[in-house]
């Protein structure tokens, strides 16, 4: 073979060569082997290749939305974790122990939206580095990226499941004999979500308050204001909600959740009751204050007919929960 054909063989080679990778933007290379950066906690993991982004999003507990140096935006789905669905009907059949129950249901539904406040709680806004494990493919069945998410030097999806915030999800990933055992101790001890692991899963609900609502003494709800007038998804700023603080200090709402009996959630940012104040949470779009709050929401969320809203402080605690 002459040079110069010799030379177009390898460009073309080369080309095909470039046109099969799978590299995230920006993505550090890998050995394919080589043992994990001694400043990342991936608990043994085999690394091949990293890179550094923004979290953009929560999804949810297992699921970000990430944005490179370069501007350009992912998403990211944890490796070898699962947390309980928030958007989607959750399989108990999924969660060892877990009653095919509508209390199975309720409680990992529960678990799955305390999973996520954690993970936005500690992630949204963050720089993270992701690492792709040398026995799994960059990218899952949604074309998602599938890694280890560290942040401040610790493994997110190792500590998810020692927390009992998700399952170990199987695949072939090299660090999967340390989540199995993370996983057994925190079954073993009931932790986290694990709680629902029983024939009677725990309801999460708080003690009865004479107005209707229930309460653990830190706040209630004070009014529920389902029927808008008019059409209730032509008037969303009328369907609302008040909460009113009972505590004897400053109460922080900060990752707070409301939540109705779809599932659907609303989370707190930067609020603070004082001793008796009051937030109204509605379910239109506004600005935030004077005590008032907007979910921002498209549709009516309270129904007319009957509902139940249940408050969680931002462990997942149900503080305050009123039927109507």
């Amino acid at each position: 073979m002459d040079g110069s054909r010799f030379a177009a063989v390898l460009l073309a080679v080369l080309l095909l060569t470039a046109g099969c990778t799978t590299s995230a933007p920006g993505e550090v290379g890998g050995d394919g082997g080589a043992g994990s950066p001694a400043d990342a906690d991936l608990r043994g993991a085999q690394t091949a290749g990293s890179v550094t982004v923004t979290v953009t999003r929560v999804v949810d507990g297992d699921t970000l939305k990430v944005a490179y140096d370069n501007g350009t935006a992912d998403t990211v789905r944890l490796l070898g974790v699962d947390t309980p669905e928030v958007h989607t009907e959750t399989t108990p059949e999924e969660f060892a122990g877990v009653p095919e129950t509508a209390a199975g249901r309720a409680c990992l539904r529960r678990w799955g939206e305390t999973a996520s406040s954690h993970a936005k709680d500690r992630l949204a806004g963050e720089e993270v580095t992701l690492y792709f494990d040398a026995a799994e493919g960059r990218r899952g069945y949604y074309d998602r990226l599938l890694s280890y998410v560290v942040h401040d030097g610790s493994n997110v999806n190792y500590g998810l499941v020692t927390d009992g915030y998700a399952r170990v999800y199987d695949s072939q990933f090299t660090a999967r004999n340390a989540f199995y055992d993370a996983e057994s101790t925190a079954q073993a001890e009931g932790t986290g979500l694990w709680e629902c692991a029983t024939a009677s899963p725990p309801t999460g609900t708080a003690t009865a308050s004479p107005d209707g609502g229930s309460t653990d003494g830190r706040l209630r709800v004070v009014t529920v204001h389902a029927d808008a007038e008019g059409n209730d998804n032509d008037n969303l700023d009328d369907e609302y909600v008040t909460l009113g603080s009972t505590a004897e200090t400053g109460l922080d709402l900060s990752g707070w959740t409301v939540t109705d009996e779809a599932g659907k959630t609303y989370t707190f940012g930067d609020v603070t009751l004082t001793p008796g104040e009051q937030v109204t949470l509605h379910t239109g779009s506004g600005t935030d204050g004077d005590g008032d709050v907007y979910w921002g929401r498209g549709g009516a969320v309270w129904n007319n007919g009957g509902d139940t809203i249940t408050v969680r402080d931002a462990d997942g605690t149900v503080v305050a929960e009123r039927s109507y």
